[in-house]
């Protein structure tokens, strides 16, 4: 408890954090009112459970880099399958929420920006998998690759400092963001490819 209570005093030690975080989430907010999207109880109750596993299979760590981003057993799959089972705002806001819930597990900030774009920004560019939900593999590359470049441009413009001596920092942004994105991509298509979604839709909708 004393852990989690520190990093989230670590969120909030610089005041723009919080006041970056929520405006976005207002943003958001104003985009779902735009798009009339309704939000059921059903629907509430199946977000919380998808986000509740994508956090258990988080702690489950293949690969764990040393700025931050790790290889797990698939714990983006539950934020595609609501993105591709409900459509793109559901699937944003889904992936907004586990964004913020993985800020508060493993905070790694250096800037307001690089917050925005490893957290929130990353994990709801998953839900861009929903605009593609006739093509399961397809969406799943979507969601996955507008992740990557949030963290390939964080780690361009803010972990350059890390990258070898005479290394490209484009090139080690590439490597670092491309190394564990990569085996975590194979890792959700070889189990998106086995799940049926048409008859986990079917049931999740009933």
């Amino acid at each position: 408890m004393n852990v989690l209570t520190d990093r989230i005093k670590e969120i909030f030690a610089n005041p723009l954090y919080p006041i970056v975080i929520l405006t976005l989430f207002l943003l958001f907010l104003g985009f779902m009112k735009i798009r009339k999207t309704k939000i059921t109880t059903r629907v509430m109750t199946q977000i919380a459970m998808s986000l509740a596993i994508a956090v258990i299979l988080s702690f489950f760590k293949f690969v764990q880099m040393p700025q931050s981003g790790s290889v797990t057993p698939g714990d983006m799959v539950p934020i595609l399958l609501i993105a591709i089972i409900y459509g793109p705002e559901i699937g944003l806001l889904t992936g907004f929420t586990f964004g913020i819930i993985t800020l508060i597990i493993e905070p790694s900030i250096v800037h307001p920006i690089q917050l925005l774009l490893d957290y929130p920004l990353a994990f709801m560019a998953l839900g861009l998998a929903g605009y593609f939900k006739r093509n399961k593999y397809f969406a799943v590359t979507v969601g996955i690759f507008g992740r990557f470049l949030c963290h390939f441009i964080s780690g361009v413009v803010f972990f350059g400092s890390y990258a070898p001596v005479g290394q490209s920092v484009y090139l080690y942004s590439l490597i670092y963001n491309g190394f564990y994105l990569s085996i975590d991509f194979i890792i959700c298509m070889v189990i998106i490819g086995l799940l049926p979604i048409k008859r986990f839709e079917n049931l999740l909708k009933k």
